[in-house]
């Protein structure tokens, strides 16, 4: 997360041609705190919320179980993991958790318009601890399965991102969207980070 100025007349013509054009390059993003910037954890740490309890505009979705929001600058057993986006993310997997937990956000949306949802998920390559070979993240749109994002790339040093997207129309003024931990037991990090959505160009 410039033109040189000729005359009054050109300059004051491309900024205004440049405002007009603005809201079209940079579609506004739907989802709120899609990079889990809050609440603030501290500095190499996380925070753990269980299924029922919501943080910022999320709320935790799934079978009992907890996600949980992780400092960009947290490590364990030597790896390192950076968030995609801001400086944190959210971890599916939560604390020892493993369960097909995940979270959700309602958005306002307008019946029959195409729309883009644009996220990242986090995967570490560790088939001899605790952290897998890869990492699953199930997307719902509206409690129906749209997607399964695999991410099987990495290695066992820093948690290495890949980016989705998918394009849906939205069935009416409302819409929600669920990302649930698709990864197996034992498997402990799933990661989730810059997710937005907007109309789809």
């Amino acid at each position: 997360m410039t033109a040189r100025k000729r005359s009054h007349l050109p300059h004051l013509s491309f900024c205004l041609i440049a405002a007009l054009a603005a809201p079209a390059a940079h579609a506004a993003n739907l989802i709120k705190d899609g990079s889990f910037e809050s609440p603030v954890v501290a500095p190499g740490g996380f925070d753990d919320f269980s299924t029922g309890q919501s943080f910022s505009k999320w709320t935790v979705v799934g079978v009992t179980g907890d996600v949980a929001v992780v400092s960009g600058s947290f490590t364990q057993n030597g790896i390192t993991f950076p968030a995609k986006a801001g400086g944190q993310w959210l971890d599916l997997t939560g604390f020892l958790s493993d369960n097909a937990t995940g979270v959700q956000q309602i958005v306002g949306t307008t019946a029959g318009q195409n729309y883009l949802l644009k996220f990242s998920v986090g995967n570490v390559v560790d088939p001899n601890n605790v952290f897998g070979t890869t990492s699953t993240v199930d997307v719902f749109v509206d409690g129906v399965h749209r997607m399964s994002a695999v991410n099987a790339a990495g290695n066992a040093t820093t948690m290495t991102w890949k980016s989705f997207r998918l394009a849906f129309a939205a069935a009416s003024s409302q819409t929600t969207i669920a990302f649930i931990n698709g990864d197996p037991a034992g498997d402990n990090v799933n990661g989730l980070d810059a997710v937005s959505l907007a109309l789809r160009p």
